[in-house]
């Protein structure tokens, strides 16, 4: 199916580009998150009428993500979990927790924007995570996670 990017997606394309994806892909999430739209001719047009509007858009969101990367710089975070003598975790702490953890301390983060390329934290000790806040935006934080 073709259809037209109305924000940059990754590792697809960039505002504006038609690009050709599979149906489920472009009928089951693309186009219900409002990222996409079918590539029509009534679609194109309306496209290009709100180009200017929609890159303007795209710019506020880009310098909002920069600002808040500016804020989130070596930020470092602090846990307190129960751990066995051994220092393995019970359990362990997830993208979820880290989410609600830097909300607790102000800063606005869903759990899809935590990276942890290795996986839920099983262990204590200090860890570093990424942050996406924007496509074009990562930032990397400081986990610390302490026995109780």
């Amino acid at each position: 199916m073709q259809i037209i990017l109305m924000e940059k997606v990754a590792n697809l394309g960039a505002l504006g580009d038609v690009v050709t994806v599979k149906n489920g892909y472009a009928r089951n999430f693309l186009i219900p998150q409002k990222v996409a739209r079918r590539a029509t001719a009534a679609n194109l047009e309306v496209f290009a009428q709100k180009k200017a509007e929609l890159e303007a858009l795209a710019a506020e969101k880009l310098a909002a993500a920069q600002a808040r990367a500016v804020s989130l710089e070596g930020f470092a975070l602090t846990l307190t979990q129960k751990a066995g003598p051994d220092g393995r975790l019970f359990g362990s702490v997830t993208n979820a927790d880290l989410a609600d953890a830097l909300k607790a301390v102000g800063h606005e983060v869903s759990k899809a924007q935590v990276r942890m390329p290795n996986g839920p934290i099983k262990a204590i000790g200090d860890n570093t995570l990424t942050l996406a806040l924007h496509t074009d935006v990562l930032v990397d934080i400081t986990v610390t996670i302490k026995p109780e």
